[in-house]
């Protein structure tokens, strides 16, 4: 599943604090029942123009990863949750909307990861996949 998040009217000291950004990405896979694979990256970032400044943070996560774009000077932030494994949007959009004190939010969601509901399905898949690229490779050998 693929959340994409884009907040408007979020409190601009919490889209400039690195430290709590840190903190939601670090806390959040947990939150949502995923598995975090690396410690969280946080960067400010300043553009050529003076409002196009702001935080931005990802956390690599085993079943994808998890980033988070601020614009302080415009009270916005995006955020995306891309998981191979299925969560609670409504529960995820609580504390994204918690955290960032968003006044209002524009949420999309993508289902992804349907083929490989089960490592077994997965493998099956897989070679599959392969046994056709291997046969369509011989036939072009003739």
């Amino acid at each position: 599943m693929h959340l994409a998040v884009d907040g408007y009217g979020a409190d601009p000291n919490a889209l400039r604090d690195e430290d709590l950004i840190l903190r939601f990405l670090d806390t959040y896979p947990d939150e949502i029942g995923m598995t975090k694979i690396i410690p969280p990256q946080v960067y400010t970032y300043h553009g050529k123009k003076a409002e196009d400044w702001g935080v931005s943070g990802f956390v690599l996560i085993a079943e994808s990863h998890i980033s988070v774009h601020t614009f302080p000077d415009r009270g916005h932030v995006n955020i995306d949750v891309f998981s191979c494994k299925p969560f609670d949007v409504s529960e995820s959009l609580d504390s994204v909307r918690t955290t960032f004190s968003l006044t209002r939010t524009d949420v999309w969601t993508l289902d992804r990861g349907l083929e490989y509901s089960s490592a077994r399905q997965a493998y099956s898949s897989m070679v599959r996949e392969r046994v056709g690229l291997v046969a369509k490779a011989s036939e072009g050998d003739g």
